[in-house]
Parts: structure tokens; C-alpha cells; sequence
């Protein structure tokens, strides 16, 4: 390093380029602004109905009714806004691993500062344990190892050496201590690489959404239609035009299935709850329907189907393999006890490497209580590993014997070398080396040597006389649970994917595992020479892609996408955020994931268990299934609200409902309703049929027909009851509340015999939870108050009725459950 570097910038002169740069961190927000959230919800045609119609009795002098319809719209709008602030959470996490503490040289001096204030030019010294502010080209290194696994996802530490290697932001030093001179801060970096790349994906909406969009757009283009034809016929027949646009307007809202987006919000509020007892975390409430009907569940290898940790999994001692699953307890055979000590001896002593680690946890558990790994031996020298020699050894200091001891580590090419082994051990010890690396194991070679200790330490390795004890092997252990999780994905009809950063013969181990099919595996190099159509023709049978980076993680996903799958995609590290937030549903491991993971995703898993993932997959099912029963419900409800707007007014009598009426049905009493199918377990098969088609409708013709026929009961009924009560001699405002508790009633019996398919009265009760019990509870609760309450009922332009008129209003709607019982029969009977 030359004196100039070796001084560091100066104070003045990093001021002027954090000044001229800006700070080293990541501007990656998508969050919309409040004014956009505000124009999109008032944008909604509920909203505007229920402003037009406030505004109409404005201008009539009805002030009362205004403030009670103009009280509806603040309270949905204030609902609205806190539901998409909350679900739209923005990158911030990014900053902050970007932009760890660092310690710098500057004006000569290390000093420590802000991982903001990292400029171009700065020198760096790193040390295990450090994150990396900053990419930058390493100019010193001692035994300087650094994992990159949340960008590459390989999850073996890479050694890094001077004036050869970089180092990249966000990655962490795991082993030795380095000097770097900042080449890129903030933005320029891979990591804001990645970071620009989210910013510009844009956020996908869930097929069940589009689908709803649709169902809502073609309903609002009947109801305006039908809203301006009853305008113009209330205009002819009766004259007066504010109240014939009152009496539109009132039906418009009776065809607007305006309350969707709020039983929407409520199943998956209460969905996200469920699936948070599962351990699953729901960053964004459509994804979770959107999970059941997945195709294609992309999972990278790393952290995600492995424990993103080492363990020793393989022994190697004179041709012999003694694989360690197969140890009963901590019986480990002598002939293996030396090689593990060595292995030991040439790690450091408090290692931040994995694989370091990993031996030191295994000899803990193996060589306790031996003659092995005596504590008197004091490390004296430490030779580094370099890019000319893949091998580092540690020099002990024996004050008992003659000799001082060394053991030696690494590439098992470098320690043969070291070795100087003849031809034919030499390869056999490749051959196994070989041999074991092609299961997707990390391989070490380890020897020892004596040094007499009256002699000099020498300066090179090659001068000891090292003796070859053997070969070690690593392994990222695949997670315990992955196997059954992913047979009962297949047993689903859901393809799984992996793909990951590490090696071919890795991937292809860890797929076999695992269960995936692993008979093409296609590398990034493959996909480097691929166009998109050749992408989307390969991607049709082929389940593991190996050395990938970032960018064709993304392309996969893309391509995947556009052969019409629907992808959720699983992942934990940095480099998956950007198809996490591409896929139609991202899912973080949140343990040991990165906060860039956690915020690209859609759902988090708290505890890393992969079974949550088909936990999540068997609730979405289930809440589709419940969502469309709700549907069909709520289609039916509409029917008599817009047969009592219309029939009135042919018949030449007093209008039933008014938008007041409409509003409270359809915000409040409807939704409070359909939580009763949200409760519903859902069929025991649920799990045992393939995803629902993204060409199956989310309601059939057949549905639409069963939701037509109950609504057409429900509206006969009520309007034949008003039109008694009127004849009988009962004010309007008595007639009016006592319809209207026959058409809650009514709406409350509908709950009951659409819970199942099946006949009886069995099917229709049995299982009812708590909380479903509950809500239809509180729903005649409400009923009771708004008609029979003074204030509450002339609010609605109710009279309230006596005792014997509410009872019998109620045994009336309680008798149209036969009535929808024999419809379903005949249903049934013709299907």
C-alpha cells in the first residue's frame, strides 16, 4: 500500500465528496404518498355515490341525512388509508444494511464514523465481525474471509486476497482482518444494484384481486346504466328530478357490490391473524389467497431449504469414509480423533467462519475428556492462506515435548501438495476428494508437521515436513422438515423450484434431499446463452438451476410468470430480494433472513420452519374457498335491495330504501355476516386437489344462478309483507322498519343454508364457531336497536313498531330458511 492510501483520505477532503456524492446508503422507497392513497380511494364509485347523494339532500335541506351519509364516507376512507399505510411498508431495512459502523483511516488516523459517512476513496480496515460499508478493492489481507451469501447465496465463506479481490457492501467478514480502499458507496454498489432493481419492479397484484377488479368494474357499468334508465323513469312517472337522481342513486349502490373490498380486508385481516398462529407473518393481506392458488413455488438452497450453517458430515482417514449421522451418540472411532484435532488446531481460536466453527463445535462434542487438544499449547505463529497456496496452518508451541507442532488446512490439492504425496496416494486422495464433493460436500485436506524448537521458524509452509492425516467434509444440512413439506406441495400439484448460487454437484445433492426432481439442472452460464423465448420453453421441465445470479433469479421468475404460472418464491437473502418482490407472493425466512428480504416479501416466516410455507398454502385454500361462499351470499343479498328500490316505483307506492338504508347493509351488516364463512374450516381435501385454474371463475354461472334464485325469494317475501302492512292501514315509517327487519332476518337465515351444499338442517348448524355465533348475535343486536331505539330509528325515517309487530316481522324472516332449503333441493336436483 503506498504512503497516499496509507494516510486515508483527509477530514476536509471526505467532507467535500460526501458532500458532492451524498451519504453511502440506498433510496429504494415505494411507499405511496397520502395524497395518492387519498385520490385512489375517493377515485372508488361507493365513495362518490355516497358524496352525490350527501350532496342532494344538501341541496334539498335535508342536513340530518347528509351528515349521517357524509359520516359513512370519512369513517370507510379513514379505514382505507390506515389498511394500504400499513400494508405498504417501505425498504428502509436496505439503508441500514448498507450502512453499518466502519472504521476508517483518515488525515492518518483510524477513526470510527456513521456507515453514512463512507466516501469513494476512504480506506477501510476490516475485522471478523464487521460488515462491509462499502464495495471496495482489498489492499492488505491477513487470512481475510468474507461471506457473501445474502449476495451470491453461496453459504461457504471466500477468502480474499491483496490487490486481487473485492470485497462488496453488506457482505461480513468472518475471518482475519483487511485493508480496503472504497472503489463505491450507496447506490453503485451491487447491493444498491440490487436495491434499484426492487424500485423498479413493480408491485404484482394478486390474480383473485384482478379477478374481483373485473367482477366490480362490469357490475359498476350495469349499475350506472341501470341508475340513469330508473332517473329518467322516476322523472316520467312521478316527477321531481333531484329525488328521481336520489331514487338512481339508491339503486346504483344496490348494484355496486361495494362491499367486496370490505369483505376482502376482513378475511384476510382475520386470515392474517390465523396464519400468525402458524408463525407466518403477513406483510401483505392479498397474498395470502393468492398462496393457495400457486403452481410454482420457487425456493433458493441456502438459509431456505438448508440451515445456513456447517456441519461436519464426512471423516476421511487412510481411504476409510465414516459418515457422522451414522455415530451412535459421541462414540467417534480413535483412528478419527487426530484428524479432527488437527482440523481444530488449524482453525483460529474463537472462529467466525462456519466451517471453523463447525469443527470446533464437532470436537467439542467428540474429543471432550481425550488426550486431545491440550490446553497448555499456546498458538505461536499463524501462516495465511494465499491465492499461490489454498492451504493456512497454525504453529503451536509445545512447552512439554522438543517439538513444536503444526497443522495445516485447505484445498486437498494444496495439502497433498504440502504432503508431497506419491502418485497413487495422491489419487486416491483426489478420487475421494471428488467423490465427496459430487454430494454437494465442502472437502478440506488437513496434515500435521514437527518443528524443532531450537530451529527458526521458517517463512514458507512448503518447508515443514507434513504428514497427511485425512480429508473433511462439510455440509449446509438440509432443514429437517423440507422433505415432507415438499411431498405434500407435490401431493398439492404444486411444482417445486430450487434455485440457488452454489454449485451444480451442491444443488444437485441438496435436490435429491430434499425430493425435488433434479434430472436437468440448468446453470447460469446456460441461461446467460438463453433469449426469453428459450428461457420459457427450458423452464417448463427443469426444477433446479445452479450458479445463478440476482438478475436470472429475476428472469426465472419472469419466465415462469409468463408460461402463466402463478409463483410464490421463497428466499432469505439479499440477492432473492428482487424475485421475492417479482413473484406473485415473496416469502422471507424472517430468523435468519435479511431485513432486504423480509421487506421484498409478501409473508414472513417467524420461526424458519418450511412447513409453515404449506401451513400457509392449506389456509389460503381455505379462505378462497370461504371467500367464495361469502360472494355468492353477498350476490344474493343484492338481489332484493335492488328489486325494493325498483318495484316501489312501478307499483306507485312509497319508496322502501334510501341510501342511508343501502349504506348500513351493505358497510355494515353484510360484511358482518360474511366473518361467519370466514370461521368455516373448509374440506378436509383441500390439500389433496391441484390449484385452482387461473381460467376458473371465482363464481360459476351456476352460483350466479343460486344467488339470483335466493335473492328473488327474499325480495318477494319483503315486498309482499310491506305491501300487507301498507294495505293493513300501517304508517310508512312502521311498514318501512318492520321490511326492513323481515329483510336483515332474511339476510341472517341466508347465512345458514349457504354454510354448506348439503341438505338438512344438520349442515346448516352444525360447526358454527364462536365467533360466527357471535357476529350473527351482534347483527340482530343492531337490528333491534336501529328499529326499535327512537333517536337511532328516525335516523333511518323508521316509526318504532310494537313488540307483536317486530316479533311476527322476525318469525317471517325466519320461515324464508324453507323457502331456501327448497330452492337448494331443486337446485340440486337439476345441477
Amino acid at each position: 500500500m503506498n504512503d497516499d492510501l496509507s494516510k486515508g483520505l483527509s477530514h476536509r477532503e471526505a467532507a467535500k465528496r460526501l458532500l458532492a456524492d451524498g451519504p453511502n446508503e440506498l433510496g429504494t422507497d415505494q411507499r405511496r404518498t397520502f395524497l395518492r392513497l387519498l385520490l385512489d380511494v375517493v377515485s372508488e364509485p361507493m365513495f362518490l355515490l355516497l358524496l352525490g347523494a350527501g350532496a342532494i339532500y344538501l341541496a334539498m335541506g335535508d342536513q340530518h341525512e347528509a351528515m349521517i351519509l357524509l359520516g359513512f364516507v370519512v369513517i370507510i376512507m379513514a379505514v382505507t388509508i390506515l389498511q394500504q399505510r400499513r400494508t405498504e411498508k417501505t425498504l428502509d431495512a436496505l439503508r441500514d444494511l448498507s450502512s453499518p459502523r466502519a472504521l476508517v483511516v483518515r488525515s492518518g488516523q483510524p477513526t470510527r464514523i456513521a456507515g453514512q459517512e463512507v466516501v469513494r476513496g476512504d480506506v477501510l480496515i476490516l475485522s471478523e465481525g464487521d460488515r462491509v460499508p462499502a464495495d471496495g478493492i482489498v489492499l492488505e489481507a491477513h487470512e481475510l474471509a468474507v461471506d457473501e451469501s445474502l449476495l451470491s447465496g453461496e453459504s461457504v465463506a471466500l477468502a480474499k486476497f491483496a490487490s486481487s479481490s473485492q470485497v462488496y457492501a453488506g457482505s461480513l467478514t468472518v475471518r482475519g482482518q483487511g485493508i480496503v480502499h472504497v472503489t463505491a458507496i450507496g447506490a453503485n454498489t451491487e447491493l444498491g444494484r440490487i436495491g434499484k432493481s426492487l424500485q423498479d419492479i413493480a408491485i404484482e397484484q394478486s390474480p383473485l384481486r384482478e379477478e374481483v377488479s373485473l367482477l366490480t368494474r362490469r357490475l359498476v357499468i350495469i349499475g350506472m346504466a341501470a341508475c340513469l334508465v330508473l332517473v329518467v323513469l322516476y322523472w316520467v312517472l312521478r316527477g321531481g328530478w333531484l329525488q328521481g337522481i336520489l331514487t338512481g342513486i339508491t339503486l346504483a349502490m344496490g348494484i355496486l357490490p361495494q362491499e367486496l373490498p370490505v369483505i376482502m380486508i376482513v378475511f384476510f385481516a382475520l386470515g392474517a391473524r390465523r396464519i400468525a398462529a402458524k408463525n407466518v407473518l403477513t406483510r401483505h393481506l392479498n397474498a395470502i389467497e393468492t398462496l393457495g392458488e400457486t403452481t410454482v413455488l420457487c425456493v433458493d438452497k441456502t438459509g431456505t431449504l438448508t440451515q445456513n450453517r456447517m456441519v461436519v458430515a464426512a471423516l476421511s482417514v487412510a481411504g476409510n469414509i465414516m459418515e457422522t449421522d451414522t455415530l451412535a451418540g459421541n462414540d467417534l472411532p480413535e483412528a478419527y480423533h487426530e484428524l479432527l484435532e488437527y482440523a481444530v488446531l488449524a482453525s483460529e481460536i474463537d472462529p467466525h467462519d462456519p466451517m471453523e466453527q463447525a469443527f470446533h463445535q464437532f470436537a467439542g462434542e467428540h474429543l471432550t475428556n481425550t488426550e486431545h487438544l491440550h490446553p497448555d499449547w499456546a498458538l505461536a505463529r499463524e501462516y495465511e492462506i494465499s491465492s499461490e497456496q489454498l492451504a493456512m496452518s497454525h504453529l503451536w508451541r509445545n512447552h512439554i515435548d522438543k517439538h513444536d507442532v503444526v497443522a495445516t488446512k485447505g484445498a486437498p490439492e494444496a495439502i497433498a501438495d504440502l504432503c508431497h504425496l506419491g502418485d497413487n496416494q495422491l489419487k486416491q486422495v483426489l478420487l475421494q476428494a471428488e467423490e465427496l464433493a459430487g454430494r454437494g460436500l465442502r472437502v478440506l485436506g488437513v496434515a500435521k508437521a514437527k518443528h524443532d524448537v531450537e530451529k527458526s521458524w521458517p517463512d514458507m509452509q512448503h518447508a515443514f515436513e507434513f504428514e497427511f492425516l485425512g480429508l473433511v467434509a462439510l455440509a449446509d444440512p438440509l432443514r429437517p422438515e423440507v422433505p415432507n413439506s415438499i411431498a405434500e406441495c407435490h401431493r398439492a400439484g404444486i411444482r417445486v423450484v430450487m434455485i440457488t448460487g452454489d454449485y451444480p454437484t451442491t444443488a444437485r445433492a441438496i435436490a435429491m434431499q430434499a425430493g425435488i426432481d433434479c434430472k436437468h439442472i440448468l446453470t447460469g452460464t446456460d441461461l446467460a446463452n438463453m433469449n426469453e423465448a428459450d428461457l420459457k420453453l427450458a423452464i417448463a421441465d427443469v426444477n433446479v438451476f445452479a450458479r445463478v445470479t440476482p438478475q436470472q433469479k429475476l428472469a426465472i421468475v419472469e419466465a415462469l410468470k409468463a408460461n402463466g404460472e402463478v409463483v410464490a418464491m421463497t428466499g432469505d437473502g439479499v440477492n432473492d430480494a428482487p424475485a421475492l418482490k417479482a413473484s406473485h407472493i415473496g416469502i422471507a425466512m424472517g430468523k435468519r433472513g435479511t431485513d432486504v428480504a423480509r421487506e421484498a416479501a409478501s409473508l414472513v416466516l417467524l420461526q424458519d420452519d418450511f412447513s409453515s410455507i404449506v401451513s400457509a398454502i392449506r389456509l389460503g385454500r381455505r379462505i378462497f374457498a370461504n371467500l367464495r361462499q361469502a360472494l355468492i351470499y353477498t350476490l344474493a343479498v343484492h338481489v332484493p335491495i335492488i328489486g325494493l328500490s325498483i318495484l316501489p316505483l312501478l307499483f306507485g307506492i312509497p319508496l322502501i330504501l334510501a341510501p342511508i338504508h343501502i349504506a348500513f347493509l351493505e358497510l355494515v351488516i353484510d360484511p358482518a355476516c360474511s366473518i361467519v364463512f370466514e370461521a368455516e374450516n373448509g374440506s378436509p381435501r383441500l390439500m389433496l386437489q391441484p390449484p385452482r385454474s387461473k381460467t376458473e371463475s371465482l363464481v360459476s354461472r351456476g352460483h350466479i344462478f343460486m344467488s339470483l334464485a335466493q335473492g328473488t325469494i327474499i325480495t318477494l317475501v319483503a315486498a309482499l309483507f310491506y305491501w300487507w302492512l301498507l294495505i293493513d292501514g300501517n304508517a310508512i315509517e312502521i311498514a318501512r322498519a318492520l321490511t326492513f327487519v323481515v329483510l336483515i332476518t332474511a339476510n341472517t337465515a341466508l347465512v345458514f343454508s349457504s354454510r354448506s351444499s348439503q341438505l338438512g338442517w344438520r349442515a346448516m348448524f352444525s360447526g358454527l364457531s364462536v365467533v360466527g355465533i357471535s357476529v350473527l348475535a351482534l347483527t340482530m343486536l343492531c337490528l333491534v336497536f336501529i328499529t326499535s331505539v327512537k333517536g337511532l330509528a328516525q335516523a333511518f325515517a323508521f316509526q318504532t313498531p310494537s313488540l307483536p309487530q317486530w316479533l311476527g316481522a322476525f318469525l317471517v324472516g325466519v320461515a324464508v330458511l324453507v323457502l331456501f332449503e327448497s330452492a337448494k333441493r331443486v337446485y340440486t336436483a337439476f345441477r
